[in-house]
């Protein structure tokens, strides 16, 4: 028995023994965690991701114990490879932290929220979820054409907040400016094609023109930006084929395609009730038939 209570006193003995409850505690702790992430987590893929995550947190853990055991000896020497461990770690997963502190900044700053319409990291899309990590978007785009959807879910880090320019639609002032191109003959009268063209944008935009107003006002009040022409504008330019109008409006972000169609189908009508003072340009390409060629041969 005092042999036995011996071996308690040898100090090699007590650190194997420190060791093994260190690592036990650590093995039951990734147990009851794994269990709680199973009852707590529904979806598959992201609960089997936390398991993993928790245990290499816990391998980690338990190749930090042994390794201090058996090389540290001195409370100066515990700082010095916590400090390193930390910075590991640190490093290993930067991204992870970045990505957790750009969720914050998110959230606090007010950078862009759920519905907003925003491009970031070259993807264009609907914010549908901001968690502690990702940034949840309905595509628009890529090979649908103006901002339709494309059906895809994307899923973009937080960090990239940190990491170049986000572009949101929505926020402040939910309104764009877009431009349709209407070109006619020379022979047409001009005159006649920009009163009639600002005439219909003037009646289908006027909705937007009046609440972008108050919106634009708020930002001349609130940024250091100057004022801009919200009524629809037109520019002429003469070209070697046509006169192209170039007319430029403002319209609700979520809205560009379907007004462009109104806006192009009323001005395409009213521009042929014109009875053929006003034409549409069209590039015209003429097919000539290649003149006969008769060859004689001498004998």
């Amino acid at each position: 028995m005092e042999h036995f209570l011996a071996l308690f006193e040898n100090p090699t003995v007590l650190k194997f023994l420190k060791l093994g409850l260190w690592i036990v505690l650590i093995i039951i702790i990734i147990g009851l965690l794994r269990k709680t992430l199973k009852k707590r987590i529904e979806d598959t893929i992201i609960r089997y991701k936390a398991q993993k995550g928790i245990e290499i947190i816990g391998y980690f853990l338990i190749l930090l114990i042994v390794f201090m055991a058996f090389t540290v000896d001195d409370i100066k020497d515990y700082t010095l490879v916590i400090g390193l461990f930390t910075a590991g770690i640190t490093f290993t997963l930067q991204e992870l932290i970045l990505s957790m502190a750009g969720s914050f900044y998110i959230f606090f700053v007010r950078v862009y929220k759920p519905g907003d319409r925003i491009e970031i990291n070259n993807i264009k899309g609907d914010v549908i979820d901001i968690d502690s990590i990702y940034t949840t978007l309905m595509e628009i785009g890529e090979w649908v054409s103006s901002d339709n959807y494309s059906g895809r879910i994307v899923k973009i880090s937080n960090a990239f907040v940190f990491k170049g320019p986000i572009k949101n639609y929505s926020m402040d002032f939910p309104f764009v400016w877009d431009e349709l191109n209407i070109l006619i003959t020379y022979g047409s009268n001009m005159e006649l094609a920009q009163s009639l063209i600002l005439k219909k944008a003037n009646e289908i935009l006027s909705e937007y023109t009046e609440k972008s107003q108050a919106k634009w006002q708020e930002m001349v009040e609130r940024y250091y930006i100057e004022n801009a022409t919200i009524k629809p504008t037109l520019a002429v330019q003469l070209t070697d084929n046509w006169i192209a109008l170039n007319l430029r409006y403002i319209t609700d972000y979520k809205l560009r395609r379907d007004t462009k169609n109104r806006l192009f189908s009323n001005i395409e009508k009213a521009l042929k009730e014109t009875k053929g003072k006003v034409t549409l340009a069209s590039t015209t390409l003429q097919l000539l038939k290649i003149p006969e060629v008769e060859i004689q041969l001498k004998k």
